[in-house]
Formats: structure tokens, sequence, C-alpha cells
């Protein structure tokens, strides 16, 4: 497949046999360590020419540490390793899909992809179930508060597709995803349930994953379990991120991907026993 030019990652069906067999054979053989980081690959991502594999957020803050020595950041880069030319970072390729991020992309400038994007986009790069202990799930399908109105949802929502998607119309898909949740919530209002939380839970997650997953791929699962802490936790957005900021501390270890000049890189300290929800708060049917 020739290296396209574009300002915007792209979800691509696999359709190059070429890329489908050098994907089959790396996975087979290459079990080593990231060369980038030394440590085990996540998120696997290949230069599109020579196909050496990376960790996504090392091989794309490599392609950054080079673009920042030129007074014009290049369209190519080459690779660490083998040195040749690449063009784009090959990721998520999960047997019948890609997505393709170009070398000359960079939203670091944008004008809507700001500080908070890149702090929410970060998150998804660490280890899920981040404030699972912290923010009581369970609770909030019992008392049956998926019912009532979330005032911050459209903006919190809105912000979170924006920062998967490094696009910044996503109108579209805000609104469509809300229409879902609506739909849920109005449906259950008006009808005698008898069905136990957890069912109702797995019915919410069924119908937006279906509803994110044409738009988010990969990454529609993470997207839905972040979006059932944020309305479990009741907090508005600047309250629910400086909960997440804190609890994970900014560990640079499992976030790779920051702006350099950022003055949000400050090591804030964990608050490990941090409880949104009583533990001995009654429990609603």
């Amino acid at each position: 497949m020739e290296p396209e030019q574009g300002d915007q990652p792209q979800q691509l069906q696999v359709n190059d046999v070429n890329i489908h067999n050098k994907n089959q054979s790396l996975a087979a053989t290459d079990t080593g360590p990231c060369p980038i980081c030394l440590g085990s690959f996540v998120e696997e991502s290949y230069l599109d020419i020579c196909f050496h594999k990376f960790c996504y957020t090392c091989i794309l803050h490599w392609t950054k540490v080079v673009a920042a020595k030129h007074s014009r950041k290049p369209p190519s880069v080459k690779c660490p390793l083998c040195k040749v030319e690449n063009f784009s970072i090959i990721y998520g390729y999960d047997g019948s899909s890609f997505q393709r991020q170009h070398v000359n992309q960079d939203f670091a400038t944008s004008s809507f992809f700001s500080k908070a994007h890149r702090y929410r986009l970060q998150c998804y790069y660490t280890e899920p179930g981040l404030l699972d202990d912290k923010i009581n799930v369970s609770q909030y399908w019992k008392s049956r508060k998926y019912l009532q109105l979330n005032r911050w949802l459209q903006s919190w929502l809105k912000r979170e597709i924006q920062a998967l998607t490094q696009e910044e119309d996503v109108d579209i898909i805000t609104h469509h995803i809300l229409g879902v949740i609506d739909s849920f919530s109005r449906r259950n209002e008006q009808v005698h349930q008898t069905k136990k939380h957890e069912a109702k839970q797995e019915e919410f997650k069924t119908l937006v994953s279906d509803a994110a997953r044409p738009f988010l791929a990969r990454r529609t699962d993470r997207f839905v379990n972040e979006l059932i802490i944020f309305l479990a936790s009741g907090l508005n957005i600047e309250a629910y991120d400086e909960v997440y900021k804190q609890h994970l501390g900014w560990n640079t270890s499992s976030v790779i991907v920051e702006d350099e000049d950022s003055e949000s890189n400050e090591l804030v300290p964990a608050v490990p026993y941090l409880y949104i929800f009583d533990e001995n708060s009654s429990e609603g049917d």
C-alpha cells in the first residue's frame, strides 16, 4: 500500500496482501522486547516500509524527537533500527483492518487538541480499571442513578471522542451515542424492570459499544468502561479529571507520550484511599 497524505489517522481495511502477510509472519516470529523501551510490546505497531515492530507510543515519541531537530516537520522518518525511510505508523491491526498515522501528522499545535485532550488520550495507554476501587459502579446501577440526567455528559463525550479520533468535528458521533444513552434511560424509566442491575449494566455496555464501535474501533471497550466510570462518579468534568490525575500520579512509566514543553508534567502524589461513594451507603433496589 502506497503512503498516503492526510491530516488524520485512518482506519483501513486490509486489502494489501503484503501488509497482511508481513503482519502474520512478524507476529509469529517477533517475541522480543520493544527496541526503544526494551519492555514488552504495548499496542504493537509497525513502520510502513521496513515493518520493524515497536510499541505505538514509543515509535510515535521517536518521530516527535526526530521532527524536533528540523525547522519543518519532515514527511518521513528513518527507522531507528535499519535507517530505512518510512512514511507512516501502522497500528491497531486485528486481522481485517488497521489504522495508519502519518509521520508528518501533528496535533500538538492544533487549536482544538488541548492539554485536556492529550491527558485523556494518555489515559487510554494506562492499565484499565484505574478507578475501579474508588468509584462504586455497582451502587450506581443498584440505585438506578442511570435514569438521572447528567448535565456534563455531552461535553465529556465530545472531548473523549475528539481525543480518541483526533478530529475536531465529532458532533454527529456525540449526538448518536447520546441518543442511544437517552433511549436506554427513557425505556427503563417507563417500564417496570425485573432485570438485575448487572443485566442492566451489560445491556447498556452492549448498546453503547454497538453505537461507538464503527468510530472508535479497537478502543471501544475501554471507552465504554471509561464512560461508565464517569457516569458513576457523579462528578463534573473538572472534579473527575482531578480525581483521575491524582490517582494516576502522572506515572510516566505507563504514560509515554508527553508534551515536553507542557507545565503539566509535574508528578502529583497518588491518593490511594479516595472513595467517591460511601461503601456503607444504602443499596437501592
